[in-house]
């Protein structure tokens, strides 16, 4: 047994080296994407590629692509397509929230400015697009889809939850358009491409879906227990910069004592010193909505394998079922 990027571990070793060639030549074409005639684009474009990254989407396009024809011709490039989105809305989150840092280096708006991080980010998506063009019009119109998706669950975010509205649903829908929608885009690209029958195509959609809420939910669970960035993800850096996510999100409706209401305002406050910073961490991570924070991921973790029933057995079908342990234990 081995552990491809994702968390996702392989107990066949065919399937495994195929997933790996298929990784290896999304990340060729990946580069090769991001290229302009003009070499200032390709250097703000090529910024956030080779930062790395866990291509968790590709991972999932490939996977799903197992239930048909793996070698389809059309495979690779939406892989490379679903992680050009993905780059895209990266970029342009840092604009608006003002991020210094991404994946460990100073983040594009930082070093460019807003607007050259803007136009890096529609660079991105057209070239998206243009890949999309030579898979046909049901993927095109696919795409299309899940960028509406993105683009409301974007503006939820903005605006707020309605006044009076239970946050935490607020925030779970939020969730379901930004990063639910585009994993869930992945499993149904891989499968739809791969030639998958459609009742394969319809579980790999919800089951990406589902993973795609839990793997989000756990990070949100990882900036407040993380003990180092070994994680991929900087400690801390959600609750400095004020982003309200699961744990706190779930403090805010269950503050039951005067402590409870201390540590609120003590995270709603200023944590730009490291020690204040590392204070309110410890705090929140001893206290018991932790717990169920964790309950909410294992939940959607727990849908996500029941999605699954359906598949045939195979090898690809236990890699996807692992990947459901790795999201909770990551954060645990």
């Amino acid at each position: 047994m081995s552990s491809a990027p994702g968390g996702i571990d392989f107990r066949d070793g065919s399937l495994e080296a195929d997933v790996k060639a298929g990784l290896e030549a999304v990340e060729s074409m990946l580069r090769s994407s991001v290229k302009s005639d003009y070499p200032f684009v390709t250097e703000t474009s090529q910024h956030l590629v080779a930062a790395g990254g866990k291509r968790f989407r590709p991972l999932l396009v490939l996977l799903s692509a197992q239930f048909g024809d793996p070698h389809a011709p059309g495979v690779v490039p939406a892989a490379v397509v679903v992680e050009l989105t993905h780059l895209a809305t990266l970029y342009h989150d840092d604009v608006m929230d003002e991020a210094l840092l991404r994946r460990g280096a100073a983040s594009a708006n930082s070093r460019w400015g807003n607007t050259v991080a803007i136009l890096t980010g529609d660079f991105l998506f057209a070239r998206a697009s243009d890949i999309l063009a030579d898979l046909g019009p049901e993927a095109v119109r696919l795409q299309a889809r899940t960028f509406e998706r993105l683009v409301q669950g974007q503006i939820r975010e903005t605006v707020g939850p309605a006044a009076g509205a239970d946050e935490v649903e607020h925030y779970l829908h939020v969730v379901a358009d930004k990063t639910g929608s585009l994993i869930g885009t992945s499993g149904r690209f891989g499968a739809m491409l791969s030639g998958a029958d459609e009742a394969a195509i319809e579980v790999l959609t919800r089951f990406g879906e589902r993973i795609g809420m839990a793997f989000q939910l756990s990070d949100d669970l990882l900036d407040v227990v993380a003990e180092s960035a070994d994680s991929g993800k900087t400690p801390g850096t959600d609750l400095r910069e004020g982003v309200p996510t699961l744990p706190v999100l779930l403090l805010r409706q269950q503050a039951a004592d005067a402590a409870d209401h201390r540590l609120l305002e003590r995270l709603a406050g200023d944590l730009s010193d490291d020690a204040a910073l590392a204070e309110v961490r410890a705090a929140l991570r001893d206290h018991p909505v932790i717990a169920r924070a964790r309950a909410v991921v294992q939940s959607w973790a727990d849908d996500a394998r029941a999605t699954l029933a359906p598949l045939p057995d195979a090898p690809a079908k236990m890699a996807l079922d692992s990947l459901c342990d790795y999201v909770v234990q990551r954060s645990s």
